[in-house]
């Protein structure tokens, strides 16, 4: 549909598309948390449920990740902005663009919908707040360019990353920059990023704003009815904004 995308470093992006109805002036664009990629069966999922309302849907996995370019050691939530950029500059054109991240993909929506127009609406799965907070709770035990993520030795933990979820610190201040419709949803038994960050920076977003918590859902709503709930939440927020559209 779109031709190969590649980001400013000449990186492909690797991404899967969702037609719709073949009509759809409206495109959600899916992006995954750290160590994820669009193959998630979360990701899958909520891409199955918005297409079968009618709305495109484009799945990515951010260089360095899945079967994208890159190397994993190079991925920041940095980075990824420049990656979803680079999305924009694609597929945008007439169509109303809503990006939908996760956990760090939350973090990259938020630092890109805050200074670029073409997102059109935010969903936010999950989503990380603040990021050097994370990094260390989550791999503080590690040294950087030697240890892994979460042991995972397809996942080392870089000097990159640490500096950049350091450097950024928090996103929660770019919260009242955000001028468009936004979903925030989140689980209560997510023990990666604490619910309590959606709530901090829902205090902070501008209306038109909705959050839907989701009672014992974990961090990627692995179970069939927190996904099932999930992918509900966010297809009711499109209809509500778009109208079911074929």
């Amino acid at each position: 549909m779109f031709g190969e995308i590649q980001n400013k470093h000449g990186e492909k992006i690797d991404y899967t598309y969702h037609p719709g109805n073949g009509e759809s002036k409206v495109l959600v664009v899916i992006g995954h948390g750290v160590t994820g990629n669009k193959d998630r069966p979360f990701v899958k999922k909520l891409a199955d449920g918005i297409e079968s309302a009618g709305i495109s849907v484009l799945r990515i996995s951010f260089t360095g990740n899945g079967d994208s370019d890159g190397d994993f050691r190079d991925c920041t939530i940095s980075k990824e902005v420049e990656d979803l950029t680079a999305v924009l500059e694609i597929v945008s054109g007439n169509r109303k663009v809503v990006y939908a991240g996760h956990s760090m993909g939350g973090a990259v929506g938020v630092l890109a919908a805050s200074n670029d127009d073409r997102i059109g609406h935010l969903i936010s799965l999950s989503g990380m707040v603040h990021t050097a907070k994370f990094s260390k709770v989550e791999f503080g035990d590690q040294i950087p360019d030697e240890g892994f993520m979460w042991e995972e030795e397809d996942c080392p933990l870089s000097s990159a990353y640490v500096n950049d979820m350091n450097t950024i610190s928090s996103v929660l201040e770019k919260g009242s920059e955000i001028k468009v419709p936004w979903l925030l949803v989140h689980g209560t038994e997510d023990d990666v990023v604490p619910i309590e960050e959606t709530h901090e920076i829902f205090k902070k977003a501008n209306e038109p704003k909705k959050r839907v918590v989701i009672d014992g859902a974990d961090h990627v709503f692995s179970s069939e009815e927190a996904s099932a709930e999930m992918v509900e939440a966010v297809v009711t927020w499109l209809k509500e904004f778009f109208g079911r559209i074929n």
